[in-house]
């Protein structure tokens, strides 16, 4: 276990020390990475440009790193595709009634992040949408 800081030691003289101590026991020695090249910026924040890679290499969705206001625009805005692959109108219509039901749930319980702006999905509105892409295809 880490040792506490001492009093009337500075934090960052602190860490640079515990820095020190942990490179003289070799602890970062061979670790994986040692001698390649960071990966190339973006431009965007260096933790979430790293958060992003590692979430894409496992394999898993970026959009559950958005806040809930943010998910919700872009779940609305996803929607026509998700429910092209819909084979039934009662389908589509359950998956518009999760959705928007999600929607009340978020204005009820929101205390952080953006702000919610998102309004509810008009069920047949969707549905004749729906009925447009199936006559469509």
């Amino acid at each position: 276990m880490t040792r506490r800081k001492p009093p009337k030691v500075s934090f960052r003289w602190w860490v640079d020390r515990q820095i020190d101590e942990a490179r003289e026991r070799g602890d970062f020695d061979d670790l994986p990475g040692t001698g390649r090249p960071l990966p190339k910026p973006t431009g965007h924040d260096a933790v979430t440009d790293w958060v992003l890679r590692e979430v894409r290499k496992g394999g898993h969705d970026t959009r559950a790193l958005l806040p809930p206001a943010l998910a919700l625009k872009r779940e609305v805005q996803d929607l026509p595709g998700k429910l092209a692959a819909e084979r039934t109108e009662a389908a589509v219509r359950e998956a518009v009634a999760d959705l928007n039901e999600r929607i009340r749930q978020a204005y009820l319980n929101h205390h952080s992040g953006p702000p919610l702006t998102v309004a509810l999905v008009d069920v047949e509105e969707a549905v004749d949408g729906w009925r447009r892409s199936r006559a469509a295809s």
